[in-house]
């Protein structure tokens, strides 16, 4: 029996039968048009032999399109109700037994999934897209690629380069482990409700050698959180604070062979992780 997709009045009588008003506060937003989240899983490359991660699956129109390749799903689910009756739905519309994994948890809080899952799908709300993909990325060292359907506004920081108007520190962060780029734009209509944004899809990869363990993650973290906090200040003065102030600053930039009179958006992740290094060490940069 083939895999089947949800259809929008389906999705509906589901929100009905859950008692289930979408919020903006948990960014229910559902997909209810199947050419979208079959794109979703197109861009992501998911193959049969893929395990995927999916956050917030909610009513399960993209958890069915992934499950559709034959891949297994892990689905980390916020809501309990949702979370309890998804197995449900997918066996109505084919699943095979032990193709779906529902974790009824908090994905901010997170630390372990079953299958070391190597590709990450989802549609993420607002208010915790980012959060939620660091944490991922730092979590789960299994995880090599993925694309998720986020606010067009946070989707276009994720991938922004340096020196653009949108760069900052979640660009740097996610750029720590490999590159992301924008793979597409997606309708407002294809939701329920119409949200009154815009939404793109970003696609990850990543890097096949770390930069660094996680004491140098934690220490170039710091420096660009220091860097980014108040913009457009030479990063002499930005990093004073942290660095023991502006002299201190300067020495440590040259050292990085960064010019302590740029600007924290004119840097590269590198350039981030040598300012740390220069720092004589992660030590130093602890609290």
């Amino acid at each position: 029996m083939p895999v089947t997709l949800l259809g929008a009045t389906e999705i509906r009588a589901l929100a009905a039968e859950l008692d289930v008003t979408p919020t903006k506060k948990l960014g229910q937003n559902f997909v209810v048009d199947a050419n979208t989240v079959r794109k979703i899983v197109h861009v992501a490359e998911v193959t049969a032999s893929d395990r995927v991660v999916e956050v917030g699956p909610g009513l399960g129109s993209l958890t069915l399109a992934i499950l559709e390749t034959g891949a297994h799903v892990t689905a980390v689910e916020i809501d309990h109700r949702l979370a309890e009756r998804l197995p449900v739905t997918a066996a109505a519309h084919g699943v095979p037994a032990g193709a779906l994994t529902v974790v009824d948890a908090d994905a901010l809080r997170v630390t372990d999934l079953p299958g070391d899952p190597t590709v990450l799908v989802a549609n993420l709300p607002y208010n915790v897209s980012v959060p939620v993909l660091l944490h991922f990325m730092e979590s789960f060292a299994s995880i090599q690629r993925g694309v998720v359907m986020v606010q067009a506004e946070v989707g276009e920081r994720l991938a922004a380069p340096p020196g653009s108007k949108v760069y900052g520190a979640p660009s740097v962060k996610a750029a720590w482990y490999g590159p992301w780029r924008l793979a597409g734009t997606v309708s407002r209509q294809v939701f329920w409700p119409v949200p009154n944004v815009d939404s793109v899809l970003v696609a990850f990869r990543r890097d096949p050698q770390p930069r660094g363990d996680e004491e140098l993650r934690r220490a170039t973290f710091r420096v660009v959180d220091a860097a980014f906090q108040q913009r457009r200040k030479m990063l002499r003065q930005a990093l004073a604070p942290l660095l023991g102030g502006s002299s201190a600053a300067s020495g440590v930039l040259e050292a990085a062979g960064v010019d302590p009179t740029l600007r924290g958006e004119q840097l590269t992740v590198d350039d981030f992780v040598a300012v740390a290094r220069a720092r004589g060490g992660v030590a130093s940069l602890e609290p």
